[in-house]
């Protein structure tokens, strides 16, 4: 058995902690786009970038060409270990989001894809990407929208888990959506940027964007490639707010320019 098949892709662990990345898709490629315009700023290179929650090092991989140094961490050992073979080179070590193993103004470009979500506490872990960043460096962070019509992580019902996209569980209130939903956060625009109030950062930028739909382009090419016309169109509309993710860019400034909500 490999480290691969090893793994809990659908069980307890992988509900509390997330899977990463394992193949890269159209999806994916999409996002690095939008990671290299807001996170690099016009620039083409980079001292220092850090994946917080690097997962398999597929990211990792990917902005490697765009920096000195890169950087990963994770909290499972198991995903490290398939991230070191991934990216070969990279700085990669085992810790946890609310407490990076890095110096305060070390950094040029943190990356948060769909980490925020999964960790115990979320206003550390946004407190601790701000401390590491050097000034005029920037956070890029995807994080499930509240207003996507489905939890793509599943729910517990009954205390069992069931995998898969649950549709209008993220509409109920929340103490009936944090019953169904205890293991997972899914934010508003709002409450995403209130993680970030009274840090020393400033919203560059703030928007929500549509699913690649790569395992329907996979198995209906039609299908697949008519949904992804339609919902990108979507996000230069108002009907934006109801996208998968939040795309949200924080810059690093000096203390009179903190964030606010």
């Amino acid at each position: 058995m490999n480290i691969v098949e090893s793994l809990d892709l659908h069980g307890e662990r992988a509900a509390v902690r997330g899977n990463p990345s394992f193949v890269w898709r159209a999806g994916q490629n999409r996002r690095l786009d939008m990671i290299i315009k807001w996170g690099l700023a016009d620039r083409n290179r980079v001292e220092q970038i850090l994946v917080d929650g690097c997962g398999v090092g597929m990211y990792v991989r990917a902005l490697a060409p765009y920096a000195d140094h890169i950087s990963g961490i994770d909290i499972e050992g198991e995903h490290l270990a398939l991230a070191a073979s991934n990216a070969p080179g990279a700085l990669l070590g085992l810790a946890a989001a609310e407490q990076l193993p890095f110096a305060d103004d070390s950094v040029d470009l943190v990356l948060s894809h769909e980490v925020l979500e999964h960790v115990v506490d979320d206003r550390r872990a946004a407190a601790e990407m701000v401390r590491v960043l050097r000034p005029g460096g920037r956070a890029v962070i995807f994080a499930p929208n509240r207003r996507y019509p489905f939890e793509t992580h599943g729910i517990y019902w009954r205390g069992v888990y069931h995998f898969g996209n649950i549709p209008l569980v993220n509409y109920l209130p929340d103490p009936l959506r944090n019953r169904l939903a205890p293991h997972v956060r899914a934010y508003t625009a709002a409450g995403l940027r209130r993680l970030f109030i009274g840090q020393p950062a400033r919203v560059v930028h703030h928007s929500q964007i549509f699913p690649g739909y790569d395992n329907i382009v996979q198995r209906r090419p039609a299908l697949g490639k008519w949904l992804r016309r339609l919902t990108y169109a979507l996000e230069q509309s108002p009907l934006c707010g109801w996208g998968l993710s939040h795309l949200l860019v924080v810059e690093k400034v000096k203390r009179e320019g903190m964030a606010r909500g």
